[in-house]
C-alpha cells in the first residue's frame, strides 16, 4: 500500500481555509478563525497576491504563521503616492453636500472607469492632500492560515 502524496496550495489552486491577518503587536485586521471559513480561487484576486504568495506550496490540513515583511505584504510606502487634490476634484468625487474629516477614506473615479481611495491627511485653502498607499503599505505583518481543504 503506497501513502499519497499531500495535496498543495497551487497558484489556481481552489481552497478553503482560515486566516488572520494581524499587526506585529497581534492586533487583528482580519479573522476568520471566529465565523465561517474562506472559500476562495487563487489567481482571481479574491486575495491580495502577496497573501496569495505565501499560500503557495501549503499542505492540505496545515496550520501556518507567517511574518511578512512590507516587500511580501503590501509594499513599502511610496512618497509619490501622497498627492493633492483640489477642491474641485474632490467635489466631483463627491455626494452632493458631502463633507470630510481627517482621516475619511475616499473613493475616486480612474480615467479608465475603475475607482481608487485615498486616506485624507490635511486640508487647507488650497486643497486635499491624499494617502494613497495602501493601509498596510510599508507594515510587516502576521498572516496566519488553517487550510482545511484544497480542492
Amino acid at each position: 500500500m503506497s501513502e499519497s502524496t499531500p495535496l498543495r496550495v497551487q497558484s489556481d489552486s481552489y481552497l478553503t481555509l482560515h486566516y488572520r491577518l494581524a499587526t506585529l503587536d497581534g492586533e487583528n485586521i482580519i479573522s476568520t478563525f471566529d465565523e465561517n471559513p474562506a472559500t476562495l480561487q487563487l489567481g482571481t484576486g479574491q486575495l491580495a497576491p502577496e497573501l496569495e504568495n505565501a499560500l503557495i506550496g501549503l499542505e492540505d490540513g496545515s496550520h501556518t504563521s507567517q511574518e511578512l515583511p512590507p516587500e511580501k505584504a503590501f509594499g513599502p510606502r511610496n512618497p509619490d503616492l501622497i498627492q493633492r487634490v483640489s477642491a474641485q476634484t474632490l467635489k466631483e468625487n463627491s455626494a452632493f453636500g458631502e463633507q470630510y474629516v481627517i482621516g475619511d477614506l475616499v473613493e475616486f473615479s480612474a480615467p479608465s472607469g475603475g475607482r481608487f481611495a485615498g486616506i485624507l491627511r490635511a486640508m487647507d485653502d488650497n486643497g486635499y492632500l491624499f494617502d494613497f498607499n495602501h493601509p498596510l503599505a510599508g507594515q510587516t505583518v502576521i498572516f496566519e492560515t488553517r487550510i482545511i481543504g484544497i480542492l
